[in-house]
């Protein structure tokens, strides 16, 4: 069996964890949306600036768990398409997607764009394009 094949197996899975571990992370920023729901609709607090901190609250806690969710999803697209041997640029441009995503994404994306760089890996990808 070929050395390549099990680094691509390995990165296959890798990148499958990493994307549900996106996905479960992308619940944390709903916390943020809903205080600040609660903040916006409160009627404990009428001051307008809790109002505005709120709003700001659902604004960036929406978008951070979109952001989260939508790179969970390509995560574990890139890990199926690690796995067929297809797509590589899809392939390399979530690795470096993923290299904005704290130590685990660093990590992952950078050994990943050195895996995918190899000049057999590019073979591999190429026949089945």
């Amino acid at each position: 069996m070929d050395t390549n094949h099990n680094n691509l197996h390995v990165f296959k899975i890798l990148f499958i964890i990493k994307g549900i571990l996106s996905i479960l992370l992308s619940f944390l920023p709903v916390i943020y949306f809903f205080i600040g729901t609660w903040m916006v609709t409160s009627q404990v607090s009428n001051d307008e600036h809790a109002g505005i901190a709120g709003g700001i609250m659902m604004v960036v806690g929406g978008f951070i768990f979109l952001f989260l969710l939508a790179l969970g999803i390509v995560t574990i697209l890139a890990g199926k398409y690690i796995g067929e041997q297809r797509r590589y640029t899809f392939v390399l441009v979530v690795a470096i997607v993923n290299c904005i995503t704290g130590i685990l994404g660093i990590l992952l994306g950078i050994f990943s764009i050195i895996e995918l760089n190899k000049p057999e890996v590019r073979k591999l990808f190429g026949k089945n394009a």
